[in-house]
């Protein structure tokens, strides 16, 4: 059966707290409809069955079953679970007792702020005033509601009588014309006991427990009522409960935003780490194809054998020499700086000798990939091999090398590009 029902556009009359346990409400009967068949949930079974559903209960099981109801989309103003934050709302479990259905009657007449009253509206207000007392007292509130109204729109200054007028729509169950008078009592004077006092307990009746708990705190603040202060306590627990869940909303998503910063800023990192290494030269280079590469699978061997000398194992214990080694290691140009060193210069003129002579390196020390001998004595000389490959000839006779298609470089040129 399709239920169809007019639109009205009108405003939402619950709150998001009452909306809130509303859907949880709903979707426990989902999750188990055999609640439905409890006694204080009679006026739910109605409700369904209102609409065309069917609400009974399953001899041959357990369960029970309803069919035909059909809810409806929810309507714009309703918020659906796409605008609810991240949270499971079945974590805040309220006692709901005393709620009412909010009332929806034409707003109250209000006197006119503007409006400066004589001496004679104050005595003829003042007089109203009295006669609301005592319909009151005889608990004729329709009456009683009339003459307040009376009297404020012959002093529509005075506070109290809007606090007053609240008070008689309260015990009429009507919270929200109750909230209406208790604002404009407010309005007048923030500091109203009765009107905070009176404006609490209409939130409460409509299951709007925080707004309820900060009303009645400042009622009991401003001039302590031992009835504020049991409705007060009346509705702590529920206050306590959603402000609760509130902070657990709130750092959820500061933990939520913060893991999302965390990781722009890994991703930013990585991206720039990605850029650097793209952009870092080599740190070695591929040696040159063609009739060297013989050559340069002897002159490996030749420059293994030269490390295992004795005189060079010697000088390489050498810190200064070792040290020495690695700066140049890390920069074949810093050679300049030990011209005058006897000892440094030493070894690599011997080194130079060794290799052919004035000619300088062999083709195949150029760009030797790991070096990982020569690393482990020099105490991890990486990047050694590029030095050596472009080592100009230490012998100072400017030679020509033993290789004629290379270029002879002066003396004091020292290999620099």
């Amino acid at each position: 059966m399709q239920v169809s029902l007019p639109v009205i556009k009108m405003a939402c009359p619950i709150s998001k707290e009452h909306l809130i346990q509303l859907k949880v409400f709903t979707d426990l009967c989902i999750a188990n409809p055999s609640i439905l068949l409890l006694p204080d949930l009679s006026f739910m079974k109605s409700f369904i069955e209102h609409f065309g559903g069917n609400v009974s209960e399953n001899k041959s099981s357990d369960s029970t079953s309803y069919s035909k109801f059909k809810p409806q989309p929810a309507e714009p103003n309703i918020p659906t679970s796409e605008s609810q934050p991240e949270s499971d709302d079945s974590d805040i479990e309220l006692d709901m007792e005393g709620v009412v259905e909010p009332d929806t009657d034409a707003p109250q007449k209000m006197g006119n702020l503007t409006l400066q009253p004589t001496e004679e509206e104050l005595a003829e207000s003042q007089a109203k005033r009295s006669e609301a007392v005592s319909a009151f007292v005889e608990k004729d509130y329709d009456k009683a509601i009339s003459l307040y109204t009376e009297a404020i729109v012959l002093n529509p200054q005075a506070a109290l009588l809007y606090a007053k007028r609240g008070q008689l729509y309260l015990m009429l169950n009507k919270p929200n014309a109750c909230i209406r008078d208790c604002d404009r009592a407010l309005e007048i004077n923030p500091d109203s006991a009765a009107a905070h006092k009176f404006r609490g307990r209409a939130y409460r009746l409509l299951g709007r427990w925080e707004e309820a708990a900060n009303d009645l705190r400042l009622a009991c603040k401003i001039d302590f009522d031992e009835q504020a202060d049991e409705w007060l306590r009346e509705v702590t627990p529920n206050a306590r409960k959603i402000e609760e869940h509130k902070r657990k909303q709130e750092r959820k998503k500061a933990e939520k935003i913060e893991r999302e910063r965390l990781e722009r800023l890994r991703k930013a990192r990585e991206e720039a780490k990605a850029r650097d290494d793209n952009t870092r030269p080599s740190q070695t280079e591929a040696p040159t194809a063609g009739a060297g590469g013989g050559a340069g699978a002897a002159g490996m061997g030749d420059f293994y054998k030269f490390l295992n000398d004795p005189e060079v194992l010697q000088a390489l214990k050498d810190p200064e020499v070792g040290e020495a080694f690695k700066d140049i290691s890390a920069n074949p140009a810093n050679i300049l700086k030990y011209q005058s060193n006897p000892k440094i210069m030493a070894l690599i003129k011997r080194m130079a000798s060794k290799f052919g002579g004035p000619g300088g390196m062999p083709a195949g020390m150029a760009g030797m990939p790991g070096m990982a001998g020569m690393a482990g004595m020099a105490g991890g000389m990486g990047g050694f091999s590029d030095m050596m490959g472009g080592m100009p000839d230490f012998g100072g006779t400017g030679a020509a090398p033993s290789d004629p298609t290379k270029p002879t470089y002066p003396a004091d040129d020292v290999g620099l590009d």
